[in-house]
Order: structure tokens, then C-alpha cells, then sequence
């Protein structure tokens, strides 16, 4: 058996955090910076978490889609995503803000794990940019989930997200997490809901796709520091969820 520490302030990192209008982040400024890389797509200047990236990388590489698919916005500090906030404010008004601009540290873009996308065109739109179920979005669509990637606001879950549909809006929460997500047509806010029936040292949810099978466990935070003991060989991956736990994933075939 292996041994798996877990701190307090551990709850608040990993691929699965959940940020939303109720959940802000809790990182300090600046702590997302050593994880972050350009994406090195087209030439631009945004950044993401190092594991998104490589991952949004391989779907580009795969779908060869050239300069078809255009990034808009990654990562943003906080400073960001105040004047972001503040210039719609201005320019839009709160009632168009409040759908489409998360609050500043409340917004996904700040933890690296968000990316905005557009159909490459002329003009593209900052805050809402084109991006359709058609052509070669369709394609990203389809191949997203497999690369540990889900559409974070979809249509008709606005009560749930509190943000109006952004087909443009894509997070990273890795694999099969993102596969279950689509699957179960669940939301972040909803998986999280989901996973708190499978607590560690019960029964875990079983998820297989034919070539690999994992296990994965709701680990509720209820003291100062938990330690785990693992499998020695089998390969796992940890996540807080940002207010009261961890997600637990073993890879037990394939």
C-alpha cells in the first residue's frame, strides 16, 4: 500500500474545483503561475494550466485544424478579470455582465483550467465569440470529453450554473470525469452532487469505456489532515472540489 496525505488546503486545488457564484477561488493571487504555459496555438499569448494545454493541444493536432479554431481567452489574473468586469459594466450594462462575465474571483478563467473559443472570422467577439455546432467546432465538440474536456455552461442549465449558455466556454476537469460529465449530462455543479454518494471506503462508482476501468470516490474533508492508503501499483488522480472534499479516481484496468 501506498500512503496519501491530505491537507485542509488541499480542498481547494486540483482539476474538478468547482468556482461558481457560490464557491469563489481560494488560491492566493499569483499561485496558479507556476503551472501555467502558452498554448502555443497561432501565435497567441494565452495561457493555461500545463495539463489543459497539452491536452487542448492534442485535440487541435488531432482534428488538424490549422487555424480553423481560434483561442480567445485563457488564464486571467485577478487584475483581469476586474477590468473585464468593469469595462462591461460600462459598456453592456449588468444585466448582460451578470450572464456572461463571471465575478471577479469567481471566475473560472483565474484558475488556468478555462478556455474561451471562436470559429476564426474577421471579427470575434471577446466576451461572447462564435463558436457553432457545426463544421469544425462540431468536431471539437464530439472529440472534447476524451481529452478531459466539457462544455461548462450548456443550454437550459443556467439556473444551476447561474451563466447563460456559452457554447464558446470550455473547462478542463480530465479524464473519465469528462466522459462521465457528458454522459450522466451533468454540470459541474451537478457531478459534484453525484460524487458525494460514493464515499471512500464504500462503494465507488464504476466507470469503463471498453478499454480502462476506474473507481471513483467522494473523500469528505472532516478533519485536520487524512491519510489514505492506496493500491501500490494502481494509478490515481486527486481533486478538491473547493468547499468540502476530494474526488478520488483510481485507474484499476486498462
Amino acid at each position: 500500500m501506498k500512503k496519501l496525505l491530505l491537507k485542509p488546503e488541499n480542498v481547494h486545488k486540483g482539476n474538478l474545483i468547482l468556482v461558481n457564484k457560490e464557491y469563489p477561488i481560494q488560491e492566493k493571487q499569483g499561485s496558479y503561475d507556476s503551472t501555467l504555459v502558452n498554448l502555443g496555438i497561432r501565435d497567441s499569448e494565452v495561457m493555461m494550466d500545463y495539463v489543459a494545454a497539452k491536452e487542448l493541444n492534442r485535440i487541435f493536432t488531432s482534428l488538424a485544424c490549422g487555424n480553423d479554431i481560434v483561442p480567445v481567452s485563457g488564464y486571467r489574473s485577478s487584475q483581469e478579470q476586474k477590468q473585464i468586469y468593469t469595462d462591461s459594466l460600462q459598456e453592456n450594462g449588468r444585466q448582460f455582465t451578470e450572464k456572461y462575465v463571471a465575478y471577479p474571483g469567481h471566475s473560472e478563467h483565474q484558475t488556468g483550467l478555462a478556455i474561451d473559443l471562436a470559429e476564426n472570422s474577421y471579427n470575434i467577439d471577446f466576451i461572447r465569440p462564435n463558436f457553432p455546432k457545426k463544421g469544425i467546432c462540431l468536431k471539437f465538440r464530439n472529440l472534447a470529453a476524451n481529452y478531459g474536456f466539457i462544455e461548462r455552461y450548456p443550454k437550459n442549465k443556467t439556473s444551476i450554473t447561474g451563466i447563460a449558455h456559452e457554447p464558446w466556454h470550455f473547462r478542463y476537469v480530465g479524464y473519465p470525469h469528462s466522459a462521465l460529465m457528458v454522459s450522466l449530462n451533468q454540470t459541474l455543479e451537478e457531478y459534484m452532487v453525484f460524487t458525494k454518494r460514493y464515499i471512500y471506503t464504500e462503494e465507488p462508482y464504476i466507470y469503463e469505456d471498453g478499454q480502462r476501468q476506474y473507481e471513483i470516490y467522494f473523500v469528505p474533508m472532516v478533519k485536520d489532515e487524512i491519510t489514505l492508503d492506496l493500491p501500490k501499483d494502481l494509478p490515481y488522480q486527486v481533486s478538491g472540489n473547493n468547499f468540502d472534499g476530494f474526488i478520488l479516481t483510481l485507474k484499476t484496468a486498462g
